[in-house]
């Protein structure tokens, strides 16, 4: 084993730099608070403290063929999204078969992580750690911080006048974790999330009235996209991104707009974002929109202020005798065991180069994986920034310049304010972002090389899903079933739901169908001068 690596949290992001200090011969260790891998996505009747926390009926938003680790696919049969428990059932037989478990100590806390005083020269941290009340401290050659983003509750009290009059019960919800004693119940939810979407529609088939408040609205999405195909499979691909990336505003803007509102018109369901071009994250519910028209959720505007009893919008509406709020009002970064000098800057937000690396520190030797957010899934997002950041702490793939990064990091926050706006600091453009990690460890796919001597696999790399697979077809960690996965990857999404077989699996052309939209300007052009 080469240098020793500390790992806090063994959750997707930290079993990914497990396997990714194995794949370079680093030695890793990796910290888990709880007793068992799996993260957010390990659940419990209960918030625990320090941990993130998913309700009961949690599904997941990324289809099962664009959210595997890129070189372990789902197994053929498991449904094209699934429930929290398949997905934690996917976790822990991934860390069984890379033989992962053994480099994670359980039910130990991290409780700091400082500097050493030859720090300039080393580049090594002292690790302060306790279980079962002993403490122990480990010196490490890097620090690998895998904790996540759901953790510490963002619940704005003072933001609310009179919610400390408020004589119902009020709580984040982190705490909620079922529909059960909800019945007959008014519920008011705050925040136009995917949690708060989520626990509003599962509340209006019990609870007598739901109301959800929203400041600035929000895009919602079907998982059933287009022709009936996974959104994610046809949405996230090379082509179109290109396409939004490069075509002038005007034409992107409305192309974007189209494409949201293709299911319904948020303007009549009160959803419409107030600012309906930036590319905020979208919400994934498949029911909401059928609840509105249905009658048992109401969208109202932001609330004004709290009474006892009652909730006053600031269109001046009122929603009655409420018995519970729940605030889906997301959450804080924060890491209580680290200087926070290290990894936030001004106006308190998180400065990392390419959302990884703290660009000062003398030694690149910490990094933070899975601080970002995307249309992307997270899994194969971790895994290539792990390996990045293992290289680098290894030594054999250099960081450029503190001034290079500061400027990158600086172009980053302009164009991320033009595209989400000034609310949304961790969110990145998926493939785009995917392919800048992948250049620095020679994994990005070479598109014309491809053309050249597999057209195939090139055709489906850029027309078809841009899925995890891409990014282990070359470079450390290359997986050589990489290929045949790609050309396979509609096989296993359309298998699970054969179960009444009626014909062949239809699978999506997305190639022939975009020369059918580019042959009709072709033939117009054509008719125009014939008649001319």
């Amino acid at each position: 084993m080469g240098k020793k690596v500390a790992i806090i949290g063994a959750g997707v992001s930290g079993l990914a730099s497990i396997r990714a200090c194995l794949e370079e011969g680093l030695e890793p260790i990796c910290f888990e608070r709880s007793d068992d891998v799996g993260g957010l996505w390990k659940f419990s009747d209960y918030a625990e403290e320090g941990r993130g926390s998913i309700y009961q009926s949690v599904f997941t938003n990324s289809s099962k063929e664009m959210m595997c680790f890129p070189d372990f696919p789902f197994p053929d049969d498991y449904p094209i999204f699934m429930h929290r428990s398949k997905l934690q059932e996917y976790i822990t037989t991934f860390a069984k078969e890379k033989n992962l478990l053994k480099y994670i100590r359980f039910k130990t806390l991290v409780s700091r992580i400082k500097k050493r005083p030859d720090f300039s020269v080393t580049g090594q941290w002292d690790v302060e750690t306790e279980k079962d009340g002993k403490q122990e401290s480990a010196v490490f050659d890097g620090v690998l911080i895998c904790s996540g983003h759901h953790v510490y509750p963002n619940l704005p009290k003072d933001d609310f006048t009179g919610l400390k009059g408020f004589k119902g019960e009020f709580y984040h919800s982190r705490k909620y974790k079922g529909p059960e004693g909800f019945k007959g119940k008014r519920v008011l939810v705050i925040g136009l999330g995917n949690s708060g979407c989520d626990i509003a529609t599962e509340l209006s088939h019990t609870a007598a009235q739901v109301v959800i408040s929203s400041r600035s609205g929000s895009w919602i999405m079907s998982r059933v996209w287009d022709d009936g195909y996974p959104w994610d499979m046809l949405y996230i691909n090379r082509f179109d991104n290109f396409l939004r990336n490069n075509l002038p505003t005007v034409i992107s803007d409305w192309w974007y707009m189209k494409k949201m509102n293709a299911r319904f018109k948020h303007e009549n369901y009160g959803l419409m974002p107030l600012f309906g071009t930036l590319r905020k994250e979208p919400v994934f519910n498949d029911e909401l929109p059928a609840r509105i028209i249905c009658g048992t959720i109401s969208i109202k505007p932001n609330v004004k202020e709290f009474t006892e009893t009652s909730a006053v919008f600031h269109d001046g509406t009122v929603f009655e005798a409420i018995d519970t709020v729940i605030f889906a009002t997301g959450y804080g970064y924060s890491y209580p065991f680290l200087d926070d000098s290290i990894v936030k800057s001004k106006n308190n937000e998180v400065t990392l180069f390419k959302g990884i690396f703290p660009p000062y520190l003398e030694k690149p030797t910490l990094a933070v994986i899975g601080l970002i957010q995307s249309l992307g899934a997270a899994i194969p997002t971790v895994d290539l920034q792990a390996r990045w950041a293992v290289r680098v702490i290894k030594g054999t793939c250099p960081l450029p310049s503190v001034s290079d990064m500061t400027n990158d990091i600086e172009e980053k926050m302009r164009k991320r304010f033009k595209w989400f706006g000034n609310s949304q600091t961790i969110q990145i453009d998926y493939i785009t972002y995917m392919d800048e990690i992948a250049s620095f460890i020679g994994a990005k796919p070479n598109m014309l090389w491809l053309l050249l001597t597999d057209p195939k696999l090139a055709m489906e790399i850029y027309f078809g899903p841009c899925s995890p697979y891409q990014f282990r077809l070359t470079g450390p960690g290359k997986w050589q079933g990489a290929r045949n996965a790609i050309l396979t990857q509609w096989d296993r999404t359309l298998k699970p739901m054969q179960t009444r077989v009626v014909g062949h699996p239809q699978k999506p052309y997305p190639f022939f169908e975009w020369l059918k939209l580019l042959a009709i300007p072709i033939i117009l052009i054509a008719v125009f001068l014939a008649l001319n």
